[in-house]
C-alpha cells in the first residue's frame, strides 16, 4: 500500500526556456536523443489523459487520496508545460513531430472510445510504465550521461515526481472497483498492461525510427542502434522488463518496491541543473 507518511509535492520548476540546446542533446548521440525526444512529445496529450481518467472517479474517495488526486493532478500539469517547452526545441532544431502526435492522437482516441474505468485501468498500467522508468533512470546515471544539463534536470525532476505519485492511479482504481471480485479486478488489470504495452512499444518504436529517419539513420542502421540501445546499453528496456512483470502478480501494488530514497533526491541538486553537467555525490 501507499506509504502513510508520503506526501505528494507539486514542484513548479521551469526548464531551457533561455538556452539552445543541440540537435542531439544526449551526448551528441542521435539514437538516445530520439529515445527520450520520441518519449517527451507524447506526454502533454498523454498526461492530459491521465488527469481526466484519474478524475472521473474522485468523487467518494477518502479525504487521503482525495488530496493525492489533486497534488497527482497539478504534478502532471507542470510536467505536461514543461514538455510542450521541450519539445519545441525538438522542433526547432527542424524535426517534423506530426506522425509521432498523430500516434498519440489515434490511440487516445480509442481509447476513450471505451467506458471510463477501461481509461483508469489504461492510466494505471501506463503510470507502471512511467513508474519503472523513472526509477531506472534516477538509478542509474549512465542514462542521462553526457546530457545537456537543463534537459537532464528537466528528465530528472520529472522522474522523482513520477515515482512520487506512482500509486495513485492505481488506489484510485482499487477504489473504483471495490464492488468486483478478486478475479475480475485482476484479470481486467492485467489484460489491459497487455493491450498497453504493445502500443506503448510498437508507437516509440515507430516514434524513435521516424526521428531517425529525419537524421538520415534507417534501416538496420535505425533499428541495430534502437535495440542496441534499449536492449543492451545502457538497456533501459531491459533493466525494467523485471518490474514490469511485477505488475501481473496478485496483490501488487506500486509501492511494493520503495523507492523514497530516489525521490529524496528532489531536495538536492540532483533534480536541478548543473552548469558543470557534473553527476552529484548520492552518499
Amino acid at each position: 500500500m501507499t506509504p502513510t507518511d508520503l506526501t505528494i509535492t507539486p514542484r513548479d520548476r521551469r526548464f531551457g526556456r533561455d538556452r539552445a540546446t543541440a540537435r542531439h542533446w544526449l551526448n551528441g548521440d542521435p539514437i538516445a536523443t530520439a529515445f527520450f525526444n520520441a518519449l517527451s512529445i507524447t506526454f502533454p496529450r498523454g498526461e492530459a489523459f491521465f488527469i481526466e481518467s484519474v478524475r472521473a472517479f474522485r468523487d467518494g474517495v477518502p479525504d487521503r487520496l482525495a488530496g493525492e488526486i489533486a497534488a497527482f493532478t497539478k504534478q502532471e500539469v507542470v510536467h505536461s508545460r514543461e514538455h510542450i517547452a521541450f519539445n519545441r526545441q525538438v522542433t526547432d532544431h527542424g524535426y517534423d513531430v506530426s506522425r509521432l502526435d498523430a500516434d498519440v492522437t489515434m490511440v487516445l482516441d480509442l481509447a476513450k472510445q471505451r467506458p471510463p474505468i477501461a481509461s483508469l485501468a489504461a492510466t494505471m498500467a501506463l503510470e507502471h510504465f512511467t513508474a519503472i522508468l523513472a526509477h531506472e533512470l534516477l538509478r542509474d546515471p549512465r542514462h542521462l550521461d553526457g546530457a545537456d544539463p537543463e534537459s537532464a534536470a528537466l528528465w530528472r525532476w520529472h522522474a522523482i515526481e513520477e515515482i512520487e505519485h506512482k500509486g495513485v492511479a492505481h488506489d484510485t482504481w482499487v477504489h473504483a472497483t471495490r464492488d468486483w471480485s478478486r478475479v475480475k479486478r485482476w484479470w481486467v488489470k492485467t489484460a489491459m498492461m497487455l493491450v498497453v504495452t504493445r502500443h506503448f512499444l510498437h508507437h516509440r518504436a515507430r516514434g524513435m525510427m521516424d526521428l531517425l529517419r529525419q537524421d538520415g539513420i534507417t534501416g538496420r542502421l535505425a533499428w541495430g542502434g534502437l535495440l542496441r540501445y534499449v536492449l543492451v546499453r545502457p538497456g533501459i528496456v531491459r533493466q525494467v522488463a523485471r518490474p514490469w512483470l511485477g505488475y501481473f502478480l496478485p496483490g501488487f501494488h506500486p509501492w511494493a518496491v520503495d523507492d523514497r530514497a530516489l525521490i529524496a533526491l528532489a531536495d538536492s541538486p540532483y533534480a536541478h541543473a548543473r552548469p558543470d553537467g557534473a553527476w552529484p555525490s548520492t552518499a
